[in-house]
Parts: structure tokens; sequence; C-alpha cells
């Protein structure tokens, strides 16, 4: 779908799925995986779409958030050893 990834780590399942749905409603992007750290009290979630999208994405989350993300990034034409490791989360979920 893109050429970009944004990351977001957020506390809170709640809160995590909160700012999925503003990213999703606010720019073309896609949830590629999430994980679940500290038993969910740490949310890790993975969009990617086009950089401008993305970026738009993570910066609405940012502001408009339940909670406010305690990290997070955009990440333009990610390295091939990042998307191995973004995939490799993906490929938990579908087990």
């Amino acid at each position: 779908m893109g050429n970009a990834y944004g990351f977001i780590e957020i506390s809170g399942v709640t809160a995590a799925i909160d700012a999925l749905d503003l990213m999703c409603k606010t720019a073309q992007v896609e949830l590629v995986t999430w994980e679940r750290k500290l038993g969910g009290r740490l949310v890790t979630l993975v969009v990617q779409g086009d950089v401008s999208s993305v970026t738009q994405a993570v910066e609405t989350a940012v502001e408009k958030a339940i909670k406010k993300p305690v990290a997070y990034t955009v990440i333009a034409s990610p390295h091939e050893e990042t998307v191995k490791m973004v995939q490799l989360s993906a490929s938990r979920l579908k087990k």
C-alpha cells in the first residue's frame, strides 16, 4: 500500500484501538501489525501508507487520542531489515 511505516506506542489496548481508529479515519493508512507488551499495558501499532498519509495519521493520533503515545515515529522508505522485522511481527498475528 505504501512506502512508509508509522509506529505508535501507547498505554493500554483501548487507547491503542482509539488511536488506530483515528489514524485510519484521518488518512489512507492500514494496520500492518500490533504488539502487546507488559500484559497489554503497552501496545505498539504499525500502520503503512504513503509518507504524507502516514505522517498525517500519526500526527492526528498524537494530538487527538484519548491518551498521549509514549513514543511514535514515521519511517519513510524503511530499510529491508526494518521491513523484515515488521513482517515477522505481522506473521505472528496470522498464526
